[in-house]
């Protein structure tokens, strides 16, 4: 008797859980329809190489940039906007809805730089004591649920991003990068952005 009251237990326990994140997601549905869709697009394919492709990235990583944003670790007056009013759990379900999403894939614009970018970011440059961009962010650019998935983002906002670790204006994340960029040339920079543009 106790046995199935048990897994009567956990049976309600399993269809709480589902309605809940139909829930979620239902409530990241109308916040990405009432607001991110300007910038990032229904699906976070993005409208713009300015911002960030969100289909694909990992949630934690996309929840903790929307906390950054709001608490101001990370700088950026339109975003900072857009999350005041945005709780906790409402970040995390937007970071679910926009993992469930499929990455678009198209090649890099620019082969030659993109085969460049492909030797630095797997190999780095030991010239300069460069280490390998994949020696954190993986072989494939897929990144962890700390680091950012890479891959077939944007060219422009990758360079951007750089740019901005590499003049200490992006503070929020691993101070490593900072080290790093700084000893990357203006040409490996826009090198490794196409060739991650094309993965």
């Amino acid at each position: 008797m106790k046995t199935i009251k048990s897994l009567a237990v956990v049976a309600l326990l399993g269809m709480a859980g589902s309605v809940w994140a139909q829930a979620d997601e239902e409530r990241a549905k109308k916040i990405v329809g009432g607001v991110c869709f300007v910038c990032h697009g229904a699906e976070g394919e993005s409208s713009s190489e300015v911002f960030p492709r969100l289909a694909g990235q990992h949630w934690e990583y996309t929840a903790k940039q929307l906390e950054n944003f709001k608490s101001g670790k990370r700088k950026s007056t339109a975003m900072s906007n857009m999350v005041a009013k945005l709780t906790p759990d409402e970040m995390v379900a937007l970071g679910k809805y926009f993992e469930k999403k499929s990455a678009p894939r198209e090649p890099a614009k620019d082969e030659d730089l993109s085969g460049m970018g492909k030797y630095i970011y797997l190999h780095g440059n030991r010239y300069s004591s460069l280490p390998a961009c994949a020696s954190c962010h993986g072989k494939e650019g897929l990144g962890t649920a700390s680091l950012p998935r890479l891959a077939g983002q944007y060219a422009v906002y990758i360079e951007a991003q750089l740019k901005q670790f590499n003049l200490r204006e992006r503070t929020n994340d691993n101070e490593v990068m900072h080290s790093i960029v700084a000893k990357m040339t203006p040409l490996e920079i826009a090198a490794v952005a196409e060739y991650l543009s094309g993965k």
